[in-house]
């Protein structure tokens, strides 16, 4: 298969199965994810796995963020959830926006990496991610900052997940507007010999 045809199946599993990469199987696909475009090679991020009752510690830091008591029951949707953290590096040349962008562009590879592998992956966020009681939940630093997490399990036998309705590249792709020609250019312009 190659990476176009990867691309072009895959699909947000909302409902997976209790099925789930080991430890072991990740290894290879986080490595592999961290290949994306990384200015400076400062790997601005890390990746958490959240298994068994770390999924219970989560929900109780969502219910918590949200004022409430109790669990939320949202982590337990998936056997594994995969927390994609951005680790800001001090750097005078890439912007913090840019250490998101590599971050991030690691959790697509990663989720791309996983369907291949044959799992059922959906990116879940919302503004949990920034809640003070998940990430001390999630333990982390100062300086970062959570960006969501790949909700992973195996892909049900039936119920597959609708095919994407594909975009319109010429909707999305486009040359940069003409240049603006200045006074001095008009003039040399309306007073060159036409032939």
């Amino acid at each position: 298969m190659t990476a176009l045809d990867a691309v072009r199946r895959r699909r947000s599993w909302s409902k997976v199965t209790e099925a789930a990469p080991t430890h072991a199987e990740l290894v290879p696909l986080v490595t592999a994810a961290g290949s994306v475009a990384d200015h400076s090679a400062l790997r601005p991020w890390r990746i958490i796995e959240l298994r068994g009752d770390d999924r219970e510690r989560l929900g109780r830091a969502l219910n918590k963020a949200q004022g409430d008591r109790g669990s939320s029951s949202k982590p337990l949707r998936a056997p594994l959830l995969l927390a994609v953290v951005v680790s800001y590096r001090q750097s005078a040349k890439v912007p913090r926006w840019e250490q998101e962008a590599t971050a991030s562009g690691v959790a697509h590879m990663l989720s791309l990496l996983l369907d291949e592998a044959g799992w059922g992956v959906i990116w879940r966020t919302g503004p949990a991610t920034r809640a003070k009681a998940v990430a001390k939940m999630h333990g982390l630093g100062k300086d970062e900052a959570l960006l969501g997490w790949l909700y992973v399990g195996g892909k049900p036998a039936e119920g597959r997940e609708k095919p994407r309705k594909p975009i319109d590249a010429a909707d999305a792709l486009s040359p940069p507007p003409p240049k603006k020609m200045k006074r001095a250019d008009h003039a040399a312009a309306d007073g060159a010999p036409r032939g």
